[in-house]
């Protein structure tokens, strides 16, 4: 494993774990995911040197902090620790209310990184991170993050908190690299951290799925990147894919990972649906892509050109109806 030298007290992973999935029915993993194999996948990923672990209050409704902190146990301190805040109420009392009520249900006295889940809309954040002050202050929150933030949002932010926010968690894989525009290169030059969810595009990199093989779970049902007319345009950039990964005896969704944390700034939070998945993840992090080789990924993403926004939402009602 490799690590980020951010001066955090437990260096961050350059894989890490993301774990949406725990403990939400629309993944459709089912029960015993949720009690027996996300507790293995935990423990697997502390033996792997996996230290950034990312859930939030609101997936599951919390489950997914529970179970998480009840699979870390008595590794806690081995963790580089992360949960986010939904900001709907957005006010100084309510974030240290809700930080408080996080770190019980992961069963920790400290949470390495707090962050505002989205901007609030209405909001700004002068008074969050008035509470992210007060959190920082009692030893409750090591380190301020923001997700969906975007980069003239970010730096607001850390005005309002008079220091450092760490971290922005944000979109970014081969299918989609907006972030490169301003986010990266901003995180990089001041020695801040951009955390990609979703680097394997929610497996569409993976090289699974075709017309003839499309998700079933709700996730990737409603996502229009797995619309029949999508998989085939990613096509050219599965096979490019595969080029890298097999010059390295790896697979497709190992080569998308390799390139996503290609970028020194930059650490994924894959999830993982099975033991085996989390340690095919781990693995990436071994992978030094050539030049060339992240060249030509670039340049096959440029050629994706899917079907999003308005134009994809008839597609889709048609395609849960079976049309």
């Amino acid at each position: 494993m490799r690590y980020l030298g951010n001066g955090t007290a437990t260096k961050i992973s350059r894989i890490g774990l993301g774990t949406w999935q725990f403990g939400s029915r629309e993944w459709g993993y089912g029960e015993s995911y949720s009690g027996q194999e996300a507790r293995a996948i935990v423990r697997r990923a502390l033996e792997l040197g996996v230290t950034l672990f990312d859930t939030a209050e609101i997936y599951g409704f919390g489950r997914s902090e529970r179970i998480l902190g009840e699979a870390l146990g008595g590794d806690r301190e081995s963790a580089f620790l992360a949960t986010k805040i939904f900001p709907v109420m957005p006010v100084a009392p309510v974030v240290e209310q809700r930080a408080v009520a996080s770190a019980s249900r992961l069963g920790t006295r400290r949470l390495d990184l707090y962050q505002v889940h989205q901007p609030n809309p209405v909001v700004r954040d002068g008074t969050i991170m008035r509470g992210m002050r007060a959190l920082r202050r009692v030893g409750l929150v090591g380190e301020v993050g923001v997700s969906n933030y975007s980069l003239g949002r970010w730096r607001a932010a850390e005005e309002a908190l008079g220091s450092r926010v760490l971290s922005n968690q944000i979109r970014y894989s081969l299918a989609a690299r907006s972030p490169e525009r301003d986010l990266l290169p901003f995180a990089e030059e001041t020695g801040h951290v951009v955390i990609a969810y979703s680097p394997l595009a929610q497996g569409l990199l993976s090289g699974r799925y075709h017309r003839d093989n499309l998700p079933v779970n709700r996730v990737r049902a409603s996502n229009p990147l797995f619309l029949p007319d999508n998989l085939e345009r990613a096509g050219e950039l599965i096979v490019a894919l595969r080029e890298v990964a097999d010059a390295h005896s790896a697979t497709p969704a190992q080569a998308a990972l390799a390139w996503v944390i290609h970028h020194p700034a930059v650490v994924a939070i894959p999830g993982a649906s099975s033991v085996e998945q989390l340690e095919s993840n781990v693995a990436a992090a071994d992978i030094e892509l050539t030049d060339g080789e992240y060249q030509a990924l670039q340049s096959a993403s440029d050629r994706f050109r899917p079907i999003t926004g308005p134009a994809a939402l008839p597609r889709l009602v048609r395609a849960r109806l079976g049309r």
